[in-house]
Parts: C-alpha cells; sequence; structure tokens
C-alpha cells in the first residue's frame, strides 16, 4: 500500500486559540513498504489548558511512531500494537491528570489515532472526534462517547432531541479529565484505492455527508496539493455557516 496525506487545522471564527492538534506521519519499513499513522486530538473548549494536552499527547504518538514502531515492525503482532496504544493512551491520562491537579485545573483532551501497515490498520479512540472511511460512501469508524450518542444508541433520545439537549457537549471520558480511560480499539482491514478522513467535531457539524464525499472522494483528489486545497475550502464553508469551534481535517489516502 501506498499513502499520501495531508492535515489542516483552523482557529475558526470566536476562539481566541487553537486546542487542536493534529499530525500525520509517512515512513519506509524495510519487510512492509510504507506505514501511516494519523492521530488528532480535540482539547476541551471549556476546560483550562487545552491545547497544552492535545499537544502532549500527540508528541505521545509521534515519538512512540519514531522510536518503538520501528522495533514493533520486526516481529508484528497487532494484538501487541494495540495493547501499546492502549497503554500509551492510560500513560497519557494519567500523566495530564496529575498535572491538572498540580495546577488545580482540569485539563483534557479526545483522541483519534490510526495506524496503517499493509493492507491493516489499527483505531485507538476516545472522545467525539472521528474516523470516516470515505469509499463509495461516507462510513463513520468511530463511535462518539457523549451522553447524547449513548441516550440515541440506546432509543432513549431522538436525533431531533440531541441537537438542543443541555448535554449535548459532554464527553463520557476524554484524556486526562477522566479518572480512568478505556480506549475504543478497532482493527480493521484497510480499503485499497480509499480515503480515510480525521477530523474534529467543529469540522463536521455543519457539513453533509454528500458534501464531505464530493470533495474526498478517491477520483477527485489527485496529489497532496489537491488534498490540502479541498480541505481548506471545506473548511471556509464550515466558517461561513457560523461553526463557533476550532476546526481541523486530516486525509491519508490509501493507494492499492
Amino acid at each position: 500500500m501506498k499513502y499520501f496525506a495531508s492535515a489542516v487545522t483552523d482557529i475558526g471564527n470566536t476562539k481566541k486559540t487553537n486546542q487542536d492538534s493534529v499530525c500525520v506521519k509517512i515512513a519506509q519499513s524495510e519487510k512492509y513498504g510504507q506505514v501511516a499513522m494519523a492521530v488528532l486530538c480535540d482539547g476541551m473548549g471549556g476546560l483550562d489548558k487545552g491545547e497544552l494536552a492535545s499537544a502532549t499527547v500527540i508528541r505521545a504518538f509521534s515519538k512512540w511512531f519514531e522510536e518503538e514502531l520501528p522495533l514493533s515492525l520486526k516481529k508484528l503482532s497487532w494484538s501487541a500494537l494495540s495493547d501499546e496504544w492502549e497503554r500509551i493512551a492510560k500513560e497519557q491520562n494519567y500523566l495530564i491528570g496529575q498535572y491538572g491537579n498540580k495546577i488545580e485545573s482540569s485539563v483534557g483532551t479526545t483522541l483519534t489515532a490510526m495506524l496503517f501497515i499493509k493492507d491493516k490498520y489499527l483505531i485507538a479512540h476516545v472522545g467525539d472526534s472521528r474516523v470516516y472511511s470515505i469509499t463509495s460512501s461516507v462510513n463513520q469508524l468511530t463511535e462518539d462517547q457523549t451522553f447524547i450518542a449513548r441516550e440515541i444508541k440506546a432509543g432513549r433520545m431522538t436525533l431531533e432531541q440531541a441537537k438542543v439537549h443541555p448535554k449535548r457537549n459532554q464527553l463520557l471520558q476524554c484524556i486526562g479529565a477522566s479518572r480512568n480511560v478505556e480506549p475504543q480499539m478497532i482493527l480493521g482491514k484497510t480499503v485499497k484505492n480509499s480515503v480515510y478522513m480525521f477530523c474534529s467535531d467543529g469540522f463536521r457539524h455543519v457539513l453533509t455527508n454528500e458534501e464531505i464525499y464530493e470533495n474526498f472522494n478517491f477520483d477527485n483528489l489527485n496529489d497532496e496539493q489537491a488534498m490540502e486545497r479541498n480541505s481548506r475550502y471545506l473548511i471556509d464553508l464550515v466558517k461561513s455557516r457560523n461553526e463557533k469551534d476550532n476546526i481541523t481535517v486530516a486525509l491519508i489516502k490509501c493507494i492499492g
């Protein structure tokens, strides 16, 4: 598999700081060809120092990719990789939580990370940032860990009720502000000639799946310049619709 990637983030219309953090990495391995990783973190807007929390988690995964993944690739085990990523998430939850206690303030971030090796992928997910696969349609791969998502899934709330519910932005868990976190770990098969999209909630609130597909389908992203150009177009569209949050989107195009 060969990968192309882009990442674009914007402070948005009203925020004073951008609390979103994102990174994408592609490297060449001896045994498996190209490997790729994307990590997106959305620091909690209502919490102090969300930008510090999101950047700290990004750095931890980036360091793992550079220093530990090459060793893991010598004897590839997806269960071991899953354990490593779960360990990082829980370790960061503890460290950021300790920092929050020290400054007597709640500090937190979502986490959505995805690793591609050969024909498989691994996702680690905490919070309400999302991963989508874009093939012949747009498909959400992660589950929002929010109060309203839980209530909708249980049949206790409708989509229309969720839009105006006072707890519509309440997360069930996040890195740093939860006593314990249990990441959603997903192992799947990478679809050849497809696109994977990572976004903070500020990107997706006012966009339709049709608009996402039109701009991010495989045939419409010829190179990384097109990926970045179409990302910026949709971010500008989101801003024109008065989205108030930070806005971030990353893309990985997979060519089989």
